[in-house]
């Protein structure tokens, strides 16, 4: 969601043509963003593209540019971050490399003018004003409460994290050389895209000039408009000279989110399931086989192997993911709140008995899945029902990766547990009493545990 001090220029550029483009006219009205829902709010950001249409042409495909002459929304977007936001930051104790980046595209090439330690504004302004550099900020929606709820909603809607990043660029400037990332991006000013060399790319990558050619997009983006490209589009963005400087944010989601992911996370699981029954995956690999290059023998046995797991994957109604839920989960943002964030750290409302009708609250922060009991042994482990949650997370070091700080929010229970969980999960309201386990002391102990978590309510 872009936004610029002020109107650069009137869009139009020479050379080569602009990818698929839409205009809005102004609708009108207060509101500039829709969040009742996960799906309303991209709905709005994508409009007046339908959601069906972006998915089936744009995404992962090619870029797409929406230009709006909506004022509403360029006001919207201008305040989601400027300049002057950076002074209140660091009075809270910003660093360099870790919080904020000053850098400089020189001769095709970044060059970073980073200081050691804390970050000062009136330092960082003087870089900005007399180097001519480019103020990178990290991960905004950590501090800015409006940027948060956008996230927080997109990682819902996406089921990925979703991060951010604010690149404030003097008149006559770049920041950063061209290159790609492994990321979808969102973001403003003066674009030029190019064919991507490595498609879907899984890391990030600068490229040289000489080596991606013209570009094939080129556009200004105004206030109020919004760029999507696939990661692995190649892209430079500078602002003219002649204008005020320009601030853009790019907001980023579907990094480490793809199918050989997914694969390499449930495979273990299959594989865990599959060895309890087959004999054949219990008995030892051939002597010396790790001290030297794969074999023929092996090679045919695991193709073997693989196919005796596809026939099983076929049968399979629910897959074990190891890590990819739980981590997504665990270092997601919380649920936006406008106030002190009480309701999720404390439960309200009545205690659960069994008389009591209860409904589940912030599903779209809460991962309900099957996994082998980790508190045994490999041999003697038996599936359990693990419930993460995000509502405790901190806000703070979203998207950081400060993973000794992470912590890990959530519930275990036995396998027997199951149907009552799903009932919960799949009903608007359901009836304690009604819950499929075999004592009443049963029931109400899950109710408490989940009322406990602030996962339902009493309604």
């Amino acid at each position: 969601m872009p936004k610029k001090a002020k109107p650069t220029g009137s869009g139009k550029e020479e050379g080569p043509a602009p990818c698929k483009q839409m205009k809005l006219e102004a609708a009108g009205g207060p509101s500039a963003l829709n969040f009742d829902s996960p799906s309303s709010l991209f709905e709005s950001l994508i409009s007046p593209i339908k959601t069906e249409t972006f998915f089936k042409e744009f995404w992962e495909q090619k870029p797409l540019l929406i230009q709006r002459d909506d004022p509403a929304l360029a006001t919207y977007y201008g305040s989601l971050f400027k300049l002057t936001d950076l002074k209140s930051l660091c009075s809270r104790g910003m660093y360099y490399g870790r919080d904020v980046n000053v850098c400089r595209c020189v001769n095709g090439k970044k060059k970073v003018l980073n200081k050691d330690g804390k970050a000062h504004f009136l330092q960082l302004r003087k870089d900005f004003d007399q180097k001519r550099a480019t103020i990178q900020f990290h991960q905004p929606q950590r501090f800015k409460d409006e940027l948060w709820r956008i996230q927080e909603k997109l990682e819902c809607y996406f089921g990925s994290l979703v991060g951010s990043n604010v690149y404030i660029t003097p008149a006559g400037s770049q920041g950063l050389p061209p290159h790609y990332d492994d990321v979808e991006l969102e973001g403003e000013k003066h674009w030029r895209l190019y064919h991507p060399t490595v498609p879907l790319a899984r890391e990030y990558s600068v490229e040289a000039e000489e080596r991606i050619g013209r570009p094939v997009h080129e556009f200004m983006l105004k206030p109020g408009d919004l760029l999507y490209f696939p990661r692995g589009t190649i892209h430079q963005a500078d602002t003219p000279a002649g204008l005020a400087h320009s601030t853009h944010v790019t907001i980023s989601t579907y990094q480490n989110n793809s199918w050989g992911d997914f694969l390499l996370d449930t495979i273990s699981g299959l594989v865990f399931d599959t060895a309890k029954e087959d004999v054949e995956l219990r008995t030892g690999i051939p002597r010396q086989l790790l001290l030297v290059e794969s074999t023929t023998v092996a090679t045919r046995r695991l193709s073997g192997f693989l196919r005796t797991l596809a026939d099983r994957l076929e049968g399979t109604k629910e897959l074990l993911s190891s890590d990819m839920k739980k981590d997504f989960i665990m270092h997601r943002l919380p649920p936006y709140s406008a106030g002190d964030g009480a309701e999720l750290s404390t439960p309200g409302g009545k205690l659960p008995r069994l008389d009591s009708v209860v409904r589940l609250q912030f599903k779209d922060h809460i991962v309900l899945t099957v996994l082998p009991d980790q508190d045994q042994s490999d041999e003697a482990q038996e599936k359990m029902v693990y419930i993460y949650h995000s509502l405790k997370n901190s806000r703070e070091t979203h998207m950081m990766g400060n993973e000794e700080e992470t912590e890990f929010h959530g519930l275990r229970f036995p396998l027997s547990h199951l149907d009552a969980l799903k009932q919960i999960w799949n009903s608007p309201a359901i009836s304690v009493k009604d819950l499929k386990l075999t004592t009443d002391e049963e029931k109400e102990s899950l109710v408490l545990s989940l009322w406990t978590e602030c996962l339902i309510q009493v309604v």
